[in-house]
């Protein structure tokens, strides 16, 4: 078979290829004495590829502080890969092929269709044309606020707050979670703006492009939705109020994190810390200093992630709600699990289930080799992290600079 026709043949491993030569170019990028501030140790290879590698992944997790370490250069590269990673390789191959020639070969038309959750190959070009105006203009709108923000802080000259502004929109809208502030955003725990901003560009980029067309299309025809729109939009709002309520009960009187606080900020910062465990990846609380508790909570979020076809990781909202579904179908003894009157396929209910059994089994491996590798750190801490790689999250407890050599590679 021809090298030509083998993206059609295999596209699943096309797609993987992709990923790993777009982190391949950013990691020679990094790597480059051009991206590094000038007085910091020289980069090594391997901190380029990591650091590539969890940019394209919109996973956020970093062994090397981005704000210091990195100049413009390097900083602008994490943006595109950050950008290639969210959109997705495949999609803005498309929507190029459709902007130069006006028409799609089928093959990348089908992997973009798989890519955005389309299946109808005759709407993959207004809907690729729809997908890149959004994403562009929801970043544009992203960036346009929070500029404006960080200029009316008065801690930036214009291109400063231009630029951290730009930065962290790509990065919240992507589920990213990288930041070019010192300390990323913990200075901002009791600024609404900021953490609003920051935690609807993350909430809009998680529900899925599918979602959004939808809503764009029949937003005053609710009865008309979609059963995986209601799902996503059911299970966003659950999780959203059900993490920050937990939170917010859990960490009340912990001083480390939001005891000390007025309610309105440890309300902010509970529903902040909820919003981003789902794959986002910023923090504006200490997260080495949660209690167990909070730790447990956050590992459950970042394991269901975002919603299908979106920015963000874990195994899906829709996933997690079947399973749910099916569970309490086994409970009740009902011959049939259904969700708004709508009859779930079995062969869906056996696919759910053995995601999540896959994903608890790659977790739990993981952690187990962790903690062999790294002997002398909490086992909280290691399958916080794991599950943090896993679900392409990028919080951390703090030991992702700690890690040696093999537990980097496993991560």
């Amino acid at each position: 078979m021809s090298l030509r026709n083998w993206h059609t043949k295999y596209p699943g491993r096309f797609v993987v290829g992709a990923f790993v030569g777009f982190i391949g170019l950013g990691t020679l990028a990094l790597w480059l004495p051009v991206s590094q501030e000038a007085g910091t140790p020289r980069t090594s290879i391997f901190d380029a590829l990591f650091t590539a590698c969890s940019a394209v992944t919109v996973t956020g997790l970093g062994v090397l502080d981005t704000g210091s370490h990195w100049s413009r250069t390097g900083e602008v590269a994490l943006l595109v890969l950050m950008q290639i990673g969210g959109l997705g390789i495949m999609t803005l191959a498309s929507v190029a092929s459709i902007l130069l020639s006006k028409r799609l070969r089928i093959g990348r038309g089908l992997l973009a269709g798989a890519e955005i959750g389309l299946g109808d190959l005759g709407e993959l070009a207004p809907v690729l044309r729809s997908l890149i105006r959004f994403s562009f203009g929801s970043e544009a709108v992203i960036a346009l606020l929070l500029t404006t923000r960080f200029v009316i802080e008065g801690k930036h000259t214009f291109q400063g707050s231009l630029w951290l502004g730009i930065f962290h929109s790509v990065s919240a809208f992507n589920n990213a979670g990288f930041s070019t502030l010192e300390g990323g955003l913990a200075r901002y725990v009791a600024d609404p703006a900021v953490s609003l901003i920051v935690a609807g560009a993350i909430i809009l980029g998680g529900l899925g492009f599918p979602v959004v067309f939808e809503l764009s299309r029949q937003h005053r025809k609710p009865h008309l939705w979609s059963l995986h729109t209601k799902i996503t939009l059911m299970m966003t709002g659950l999780l959203l109020a059900a993490g920050t309520a937990t939170l917010l009960v859990l960490e009340w009187t912990n001083p480390d994190t939001l005891g000390n606080e007025s309610v309105p900020v440890k309300i902010l910062g509970a529903f902040f810390q909820s919003t981003t465990a789902r794959t986002a990846g910023f923090n504006t609380i200490d997260i080495g200093a949660l209690r167990g508790g909070s730790i447990l909570v956050m590992i459950l979020l970042m394991v269901i992630g975002a919603s299908s076809a979106s920015t963000g990781g874990g195994i899906k909202t829709t996933t997690f709600a079947v399973v749910v579904a099916t569970t309490l179908s086994e409970f009740r003894g009902a011959k049939e699990t259904s969700l708004f009157s709508r009859t779930l396929d079995r062969g869906l209910q056996r696919q759910a289930l053995a995601l999540v059994v896959a994903a608890a089994g790659t977790i739990g491996t993981a952690t187990f080799l962790l903690s062999v590798m790294m002997p002398d750190v909490r086992l909280d801490d290691l399958l916080f992290e794991a599950t943090s790689a896993f679900g392409t999250v990028g919080v951390s407890t703090g030991i992702t600079t700690v890690l040696n050599a093999p537990a980097r590679v496993l991560i």
